[in-house]
């Protein structure tokens, strides 16, 4: 029986973007499941003793774009360290790739493709002729973001969410499996550790 990771992240975290192909590779190297859980972290954050960037220390901004270069550098990303439209609401985006999963589109691709276009091309993914582009690009109906805005996806996310917290998730993006948390993507050799 296959491992499942439960992947719980935002797709306008960098850190989620930066680890997005390496995670996903060393799934499908490992034959694992993923279950992608797109959760709330405006709910998380303040259960879990964290901050939104805005409100963090000046210290930890500056340092938080030191090493974004540094991964980016790193993994030959070419990673826009302050896109035009971050930061940015991610609901639609989140509630976006939920629909998309129901309908059993690629999330592997999708999600890449949501933080390439964030944090490479310097696309808004919280406006829905944005969302539709990249839906339609990788062979997904735009109509999904109609689906999306549903009150039963809305729930969906809701219950991703508390989930999350009751994972002790804090941070995005979190690999869970069987029960531990993999914080970051710079916690990915851990995980394909674990997975054996």
């Amino acid at each position: 029986m296959a491992q499942r990771i439960d992947y719980y992240f935002t797709p306008v975290s960098p850190w989620a973007f930066l680890g997005s192909e390496r995670f996903h590779s060393v799934a499908a190297k490992a034959g694992a499941e993923i279950a992608y859980k797109p959760v709330n972290f405006g709910t998380i954050f303040p259960a879990s003793g964290g901050l939104p960037l805005a409100k963090r220390a000046p210290q930890r901004q500056a340092y938080r774009q030191v090493e974004l270069r540094r991964w980016a550098d790193h993994l030959g990303i070419p990673l826009q360290l302050n896109p035009t439209h971050f930061p940015l609401a991610d609901e639609l985006a989140a509630l976006t790739l939920i629909a998309a999963d129901e309908a059993g589109a690629d999330l592997a691709v999708l999600t890449t493709a949501f933080g390439r276009a964030l944090w490479v091309e310097d696309r808004n993914i919280a406006d829905r002729e944005t969302l539709g582009e990249i839906l339609e690009k990788n062979g997904v109906s735009r109509s999904l973001i109609e689906r999306a805005e549903s009150d039963e996806i809305r729930a969906r996310r809701d219950s991703y969410t508390e989930q999350a917290l009751a994972a002790g998730v804090f941070g995005a993006p979190s690999y869970v499996l069987n029960g531990e948390i993999y914080w970051g993507q710079d916690r990915l050799d851990f995980l394909e550790s674990a997975l054996g």
